[in-house]
């Protein structure tokens, strides 16, 4: 079973409605909660199994980065966890755009933590090789 958790910060200066979308966008129907915090407010969103996943696994075969996908979820793997972020103004547009933890978006990455017992299955799972097709010959005139 896979837990997908997402942390997000709202900043001040943001719509939560917005930043929420941009959650949606990503991972389709999750459960919200919000907690106010002295900067702003933290929005936390949660589901289980693949329904959260399925959107982002369309996106990246969408989009054609799942090599790079493959590359950045294997480096936030450990035991039982994947964990990576992402671009919270690429998501609010529909996109994926993996970045760092901090210093990279102005607003702040979405933070998304997936739970699972096979990490490295999951992540062959969402990004999968592409399999090769028969070449055909090329006519030469």
């Amino acid at each position: 079973m896979n837990n997908l958790s997402v942390h997000v910060e709202v900043n001040p200066t943001e719509d939560l409605e917005k930043v929420k979308q941009a959650v949606k966008n990503i991972f389709g129907t999750v459960t919200f909660k919000v907690e106010s915090r002295t900067w702003g407010q933290l929005l936390i969103a949660n589901t289980t199994g693949t329904a959260g996943l399925n959107a982002l696994r369309n996106i990246l075969a969408r989009e054609q980065i799942r090599a790079a996908a493959r590359k950045v979820l294997l480096g936030g793997m450990d035991d039982n966890s994947v964990t990576f972020y992402l671009n919270k103004q690429v998501a609010y547009a529909g996109h994926v755009s993996f970045s760092q933890k901090t210093a990279e978006s102005p607003l702040g990455p979405i933070s998304v933590q997936i739970s699972c017992s096979n990490p490295r299955e999951l992540i062959k799972w969402l990004t999968p090789r592409p399999t090769k097709k028969p070449s055909s010959p090329s006519s030469h005139k």
